[in-house]
């Protein structure tokens, strides 16, 4: 009868990034891959990309690249195998939108804005957060992945709009950020969480 939250089968079935390819409409244009010539293919179409480790976290080991760098890249699929691609969306200087979702409905948001000279909206690289709406495409695709991780036993998780689309990160081991929202709007999200739970 003990309820278990963000059930652990769910969290190793729904890979934080490879998952997202399940939304690959919603999403910049994005390659997973540790072909070489894939990525530099990848890189001739859009000029400027985003190198995401599959496997990392908390904004450590990205690197965006203008000019093709083999010898990074190579080292990337040596350490980590597998690489997001994606392409980059400069609107990013303007901040991200971390949505919370529980029990399968929104529950909030907030933007993150990059320090100057960065383009990570993670709060831990600096990144400012402020309040925040949603448009009606983020509350659309936000509602449908909501609706998908609760029927995979997903309480809690967290997912990152850049430019109104889908950055890839289904954030399920540790969606952060509900203390933030709380000290913005003076909301609890940390209450509504514990109270889903007892519905």
């Amino acid at each position: 009868k003990v309820k278990i939250v963000n059930n652990p089968t769910s969290i190793r079935n729904v890979s934080e990034k490879l998952y997202s390819i399940k939304y690959e409409k919603y999403m910049p244009n994005t390659l997973f891959s540790q072909n070489i010539s894939e990525i530099k293919k990848f890189f001739r179409n859009h000029k400027k990309i985003i190198l995401k480790p599959v496997n990392s976290f908390s904004g450590n080991n990205i690197h965006l690249i203008s000019k093709f760098n083999l010898k990074l890249i190579k080292k990337i699929i040596k350490k980590h195998d597998h690489i997001m691609c994606q392409k980059y969306l400069p609107k990013i200087s303007m901040g991200d939108k971390r949505v919370f979702l529980i029990n399968g409905k929104i529950c909030g948001a907030i933007s993150r804005v990059p320090k100057k000279g960065s383009f990570l909206s993670n709060m831990s690289k600096g990144a400012k957060p402020i309040k925040t709406e949603l448009t009606k495409t983020e509350i659309k695709i936000s509602n449908l992945i909501a609706k998908d991780l609760k029927k995979n036993d997903i309480y809690f998780s967290g997912i990152d709009f850049i430019d109104q689309k889908l950055n890839g990160d289904i954030n399920i081991t540790s969606p952060t950020g509900l203390k933030t929202f709380y000290d913005l709007t003076n909301i609890n999200l940390a209450k509504i969480f514990w109270e889903c739970l007892g519905a």
